[in-house]
């Protein structure tokens, strides 16, 4: 069996929204969740929350539009850790929920993204996953990673990768 949309799409987004929902997690026990949920990397960018909510949308639409059904909607109006967190697990809800066969059979499903300026791109399921869809999500999840570590978060490359849990080689 071939490596399929699926297996490059559902289980990257589940992982790292679990990993992100940790980082909460962590956030929490060592600093003031008010001054975190507002933090941004430089004064042009989105807050935490925003890169939550936008790694979601990304995850969950890329699933969708894959997968040629609607998306949850999700209103972007997170404002606390918890409710992040909600976020996260109904996002992983809806990526779990989404059909393995469906999404593979959009790897040639023409996907149109349009902007609000009227420009856009146009591609093939194979191509949005790869070229559009996973660098959007990562971009969002990098960038709350970051803000979280700007904010002197103790999180590190092993929270980023948690999902892999312990080594399964041993030295010997």
């Amino acid at each position: 069996m071939s490596f399929q949309l699926y297996d490059a799409s559902a289980p990257v987004f589940v992982a790292s929204l679990r990993n992100m929902s940790a980082w909460l997690d962590k956030a929490a026990a060592e600093k003031d969740e008010r001054l975190l949920i507002d933090a941004r990397l430089a004064p042009d960018m989105r807050p935490l929350s925003a890169q939550f909510q936008m790694a979601s949308d990304s995850a969950k639409n890329a699933m969708a539009r894959l997968a040629g059904i609607e998306a949850p909607s999700m209103p972007d109006t997170e404002a606390s850790f918890a409710e992040l967190r909600d976020r996260c697990a109904r996002t992983i809800a809806f990526v779990e929920s989404v059909d393995a066969a469906a999404v593979n059979a959009g790897e040639d499903r023409e996907v149109t993204l349009k902007f609000p300026n009227g420009m856009g791109y146009a591609f093939t399921g194979r191509a949005y996953l790869t070229g559009f869809a996973l660098p959007n999500f990562f971009f969002h999840v990098t960038t709350a990673y970051a803000i979280l570590r700007a904010q002197g978060v103790t999180i590190g490359k092993p929270d980023f990768l948690q999902h892999l849990g312990p080594p399964n080689i041993t030295a010997g």
